[in-house]
């Protein structure tokens, strides 16, 4: 493992295409790539990298066809009660970041039991983003601010960088120091704006169903040839 690589963020994308490419619903590609999450999860634990977090559905995904979302919603509640299992018994801490008041209250009642039981896990922390979207993460951090200010509990002066991202959904997570986004698409869509001001981006081709530990390897020894300056000389 790379002493510089901490944690990397994925936007899984191409499930859709990769369906359409072979004659199969839609459905079908969520099912290989939520299997495929499960691979590379495991792939990324066994080189050692101590912090992933994968885009799983984003605010925006809610206006698909309600059909799909439904398909979705189910795929989740599979990953939720089986799937999860062996990644915790991988010894990860679970996190889970979103806008849960969206998702169904069976849903978030599995999320809340999975991070209380891996809260004191230290192999490695799995944080999965659920109806998630970075613009509604930094209202919400700032109403906090806001809130503690008006309440006395902080005073205007207090306000920074640090305190800010305090507030955050990902609060005790590092920034990711690579995002790797599949499917040839190249643009963030949301997600972890604020966190990513300073990393480092991999857009490949590759749909997300077909996306392997192989191709993460070959990433991340691109990602070890870069200097990273952080805006300085």
């Amino acid at each position: 493992m790379s002493d510089k690589l901490k944690h990397i963020a994925f936007i899984m994308d191409g499930n859709g295409r990769w369906a359409a490419k072979r004659g199969l619903p839609r459905s079908a590609g969520h099912k290989k790539g939520a299997e495929v999450l499960q691979e590379i999860v495991k792939a990324a634990a066994d080189m050692e990298i101590p912090c992933l977090t994968f885009y799983a559905f984003s605010t925006e995904n809610w206006h698909r066809d309600k059909a799909e979302v439904d398909y979705l919603m189910n795929l989740l509640r599979q990953y939720l009660s089986s799937e999860l299992k062996e990644v915790k018994e991988r010894g990860a801490r679970i996190r889970f970041i979103g806008e849960r008041e969206m998702l169904a209250s069976d849903i978030v009642e599995q999320m809340n039991k999975i991070e209380k039981e891996t809260a004191s896990n230290e192999k490695f922390t799995l944080c999965i983003a659920l109806s998630y979207g970075s613009r509604a993460e930094i209202v919400h951090a700032a109403k906090n601010v806001a809130a503690d200010v008006a309440s006395g509990k902080m005073r205007l002066s207090d306000i920074n960088e640090q305190s800010f991202a305090s507030n955050l959904y990902t609060s005790g997570i590092p920034d990711p120091d690579l995002v790797i986004r599949t499917s040839g698409e190249q643009r963030i869509s949301n997600y972890l704006l604020w966190q990513i001001a300073y990393s480092e981006f991999y857009f490949t081709k590759t749909l997300w169903p077909d996306f392997s530990p192989k191709e993460l390897k070959e990433i991340m020894d691109d990602f070890n040839t870069r200097e990273r300056r952080y805006g300085k000389l």
